[in-house]
């Protein structure tokens, strides 16, 4: 987004890191150490439909996960429901519990938006009791959508999901404000519409998550994980 203006200024890529590193502008990754998936239950639990799976269009598969928000305090919970081919986060809402309706209410949000209603679309997530519930399942049955769990622990088995959270938290800094819930749901819902209109992604050969969900001719950049995930989604 800057090549051109810093070009004219003579300012390439290292003497930019350079300068936002002597300005104190970095962005610092926090790492969260929140548990908010209880897979130990006894509800609905679904194969990985997508390990080795080509993501190559627009609502193939959606990702879907759970990022905790604030602090002891004034704590919250952002379910999000992402695109793995575009990146574009197509459902999202602000909850303070872990309960399945916040998840319900972002799958629903996902589906009212769905572009593409009569090709195919698998619906992946971790095997947390929100998505494993009667009534989440029955979202998804209702709308024709095929339901797809990770089967291990590694934590890049739901890469596209991970990443997006910490874009939201690092990049945008959703959670570094002490806001009341109303204030938060604002910075969220503008902080997603710069996400999907706004922010190039390298996986999508610097499209916006919104041009990208527009076609299907291009192919993501995707990475593989060599030792814990045999086939892992796009990193941006």
């Amino acid at each position: 987004m800057l090549e051109e203006p810093l070009g004219e200024l003579h300012v390439g890529r290292d003497k930019l890191f350079s300068i936002v590193k002597a300005n104190h502008l970095e962005i610092s990754a926090k790492r969260s150490y929140h548990v908010t998936t209880n897979s130990h239950h006894r509800f609905h639990k679904h194969k990985n439909l997508i390990e080795n799976l080509e993501i190559c269009k627009p609502e193939q598969v959606w990702v879907s996960d759970i990022t905790y928000i604030g602090s002891r305090n004034n704590h919250s919970y952002l379910a999000l429901v992402t695109d793995a081919y575009s990146k574009k986060i197509v459902g999202y809402d602000l909850s303070d519990s872990l309960g399945t309706e916040s998840s319900i209410r972002a799958l629903k949000m996902a589906i009212k938006q769905r572009m593409y209603k009569a090709q195919s679309l698998i619906y992946h997530s971790d095997r947390g009791f929100q998505y494993c519930s009667d009534s989440y399942q029955k979202v998804l049955i209702r709308n024709h959508i095929t339901p797809s769990m990770t089967e291990s622990y590694d934590p890049y088995a739901n890469a596209v999901a991970e990443r997006v959270n910490g874009i939201l938290k690092d990049e945008f800094m959703i959670e570094r404000y002490n806001l009341n819930k109303y204030q938060l749901n604002l910075l969220i819902k503008n902080s997603v519409e710069k996400y999907n209109k706004i922010r190039p992604h390298y996986s999508c050969h610097m499209l916006t998550p919104e041009q990208m969900h527009l076609q299907n001719k291009i192919k993501i950049r995707t990475y593989k994980r060599q030792i814990s995930c045999k086939a892992s989604l796009a990193t941006d």
